[in-house]
Parts: structure tokens; sequence; C-alpha cells
């Protein structure tokens, strides 16, 4: 069920914001200016309104998603970093001590409340021009230009988006031990399934190995591992020759 009464949370520490994250920072300046009550209109045909147990109210959950497509992270990165990061907590509307939600409440959210491949880019794309109405931001490509969206305009194969994060995960465990011993990278004319087998295997020796809770080992593998179980045509290239 999903509520239109947002939680209000009140805390003895909520003035720790006020003391840590700047005046000019942008996830302050985007809380303050920009209102994402539309999200709520956008997104509650997806509810029932009034039968079952209350449900994260979907500004939560998308504001997480924008703090991902902004900086990059994957699902688990992306509630890891809201847990001990004051900006993230502050643009979340959350009190200092609150918890965070879990990972799986984010991808759950993602992939059936946002099945329409438009929905997303819709909501980002309508946070974008608010921001940049307010003059928060200058233009779009902080978040369409460097992030994996699902636009239809995408020109990343599958392929190439596990070949880029294969490649960064094989970076990062170099970088931790440069004798461990990886899978061979797959011939350039490998299919697609031979992709995900490698970057299974990929995955696989990550978790047997030392270095695997390490924070940027640890947040490269979660990346690799929602593009693998993300069995949608999101990273397909685009059909349309526009």
């Amino acid at each position: 069920m999903l509520s239109s009464q947002l939680k209000l949370s009140l805390s003895y520490y909520s003035d720790l914001y006020d003391m840590i994250v700047p005046k000019d920072h942008i996830l302050r300046k985007i809380r303050e200016l920009v209102d994402f009550s539309f999200i709520y209109d956008e997104l509650k045909n997806k509810y029932c309104l009034d039968n079952g147990r209350n449900a994260k109210t979907p500004i939560l959950l998308f504001k997480y998603l924008l703090l991902k497509y902004l900086y990059n992270l994957s699902d688990n990165g992306v509630v890891e970093r809201s847990r001990y990061d004051m900006s993230f907590k502050y643009f979340l509307e959350l009190t200092p001590e609150e918890e965070v939600i879990h990972p799986s409440l984010l991808t759950k959210f993602r992939k059936q409340r946002l099945k329409d491949e438009n929905i997303l880019d819709l909501l980002i794309n309508k946070s974008v021009e608010l921001a940049i109405n307010q003059g928060v931001l200058k233009s779009n490509t902080i978040i369409v230009d460097s992030t994996h969206t699902e636009a239809r305009y995408h020109k990343t194969t599958q392929r190439e988006m596990l070949k880029k994060a294969s490649t960064s995960l094989k970076a990062a465990l170099k970088d931790s031990d440069k004798d461990i011993y990886l899978p061979d990278e797959p011939e350039k004319r490998a299919s697609l399934d031979e992709y995900n087998e490698y970057c299974h295997e990929l995955l696989n020796t990550v978790q047997e190995s030392p270095y695997s809770e390490l924070p940027t080992i640890k947040e490269e593998s979660s990346m690799l591992s929602e593009i693998l179980d993300n069995q949608i045509d999101c990273y397909d290239q685009s059909i349309d020759p526009d």
C-alpha cells in the first residue's frame, strides 16, 4: 500500500548536517530547490493505494536511483555509501542515525516499478530539467553522459558494458595483488554467452580472493554482477537510426 503522507523524521542530531554538508554542495542545492513530488504522481499507479502493508515512498527510492546515476554506483554501492556519507543522507531526507534501505529493495523497485524503459528516463530528465531551471545544474551531461541509464539512445551494447565493467574489476584486483590468477578474457569475436560465462568466472575468482571486501573491488564486482543480473534490453544497441 502506498501512503500519500511522507514521514517526518525528527532527530537531536540533525544540526550535524549544517556542520558537515556545505551550503553550496550540489546535493543540498538539489534537495532544497527541486520539488520531487512529481515522482509520486508519476508512479502512484504502480502501487495499490488502499491495501497491503505500507511501502517505501517512491520519492525516497527514486532519490537513491538519482544518487546511483549521479555517482555511477551499483545498487549495493549507493546504499552502502548512504550509510556513512552525510551528504547522501541529507539528500535522502534521513536523520543522521536513521537506517538505510536494503539494496534488494532498490533492485526490486528498479525492476518491478520501472519496468517500462521510458519511465526512468522520464523521471531523470524531469529532475534534470527542474535542476537546470533552478540554476543547480548547468546542463544535463552530469547525469546522462556519464552513467548507464536505460535510455533508448544508449549506444553501448551489453557485451561492451560487460567488457568495460570486467576490465575495471581486473584492474582493481591487479592493483591489490599483481600475482593473482585471473581468467583469460574471450577473444574479440566471442559471443555474448561466452562473455557472460567469463564474467561469472571472474566474479567467482573475486569471491575466493582475500581482497573481495576491499571497497574498490567490492563496488566494481557489484557493478559487474548488476549488469549480468539485469536481463533487460537497456544494454542492447539501439535499432533506431537516430
